[in-house]
């Protein structure tokens, strides 16, 4: 293979609200079920490529309303999950998942190490890349930047049940997680909120924490939103405006930098 993604469709990063004067920034990894015309379907059904295992649905639609809320910028990744997880680092192996939950899937698992290295190169580093100039650009020109990531699971994971509805995520920097919890704590609405659920840094869900928040310096913090809450416009717009609370008091309990 001479090349993934071919010029009609386009690159594998979107950046909306480039010029954005707030200090949130948004990042959302699986934002879609997209396959380059290349892979075809990865031997998949459409059952399965409209899963969570090609992308979290309704994660970007949150992420666009929180980041008009914030007047932030939003980078997501334009392609599925199944072809490069750009939450992992090219050296994993859940990068390019040969089986995701219940699913195999048969593309990834006969490409060769060519194929692979044209992921990494057409989809990874020119997310990283992108990601990480917005956040290093904003350092350099003296902002305090926060990085929010955002992401949906599905409600029933090899067959349990999940009770947990809302995942506040961190690795070694926990300054926002621990006051969004605190805020959440101090409220009355019923969510299931949970530190570290369903995943946590043992899972290595936390790549991009660590990239792109603790790599420079700045607050950070993951959300997972259970993708039932979220699956229409009502749904989304109800858990934006409760997100939005707990982001902005977090924020505001930071300590100045």
């Amino acid at each position: 293979m001479t090349g993934l993604l071919t010029q009609a469709e386009g690159g594998p990063v979107a950046i909306e609200n480039a010029n954005a004067k707030g200090e949130l920034l948004f990042v959302c990894e699986h934002a879609s079920s997209r396959l380059p015309e290349r892979l075809g379907t990865l031997g998949l059904s459409k059952e399965a490529l409209e899963s969570h295992i090609a992308w979290d649905p309704g994660a970007l639609a949150v992420a666009r309303l929180l980041a008009e809320r914030f007047d932030a910028t939003l980078v997501h990744q334009r392609f599925s999950r199944l072809v490069y997880d750009c939450n992992r680092p090219p050296e994993s192996d859940a990068a390019t998942p040969v089986v995701s939950e219940v699913y195999e899937v048969p593309g990834n698992g006969t490409m060769s190490a060519a194929e692979r290295q044209a992921r990494v190169e057409e989809i990874y580093e020119p997310f990283h890349d992108a990601v990480s100039r917005l956040v290093g650009d904003r350092k350099a020109a003296g902002g305090r930047p926060v990085l929010v990531t955002m992401h949906s699971f599905t409600p029933v994971y090899f067959g349990e049940p999940r009770s947990v509805e809302i995942g506040i995520l961190h690795d070694a920097d926990s300054r926002l997680a621990d006051r969004m919890l605190a805020a959440a704590a101090d409220g009355d609405v019923g969510y299931d909120i949970r530190r570290n659920e369903p995943y946590g840094p043992a899972d290595g869900v936390t790549h991009s924490l660590i990239e792109y928040g603790i790599r420079f310096r700045v607050p950070n913090v993951m959300i997972e939103i259970r993708n039932d809450l979220i699956r229409n416009e009502i749904g989304q717009r109800v858990m934006a405006d409760y997100l939005a609370g707990l982001l902005a008091k977090g924020v505001a309990a930071l300590p100045a930098q």
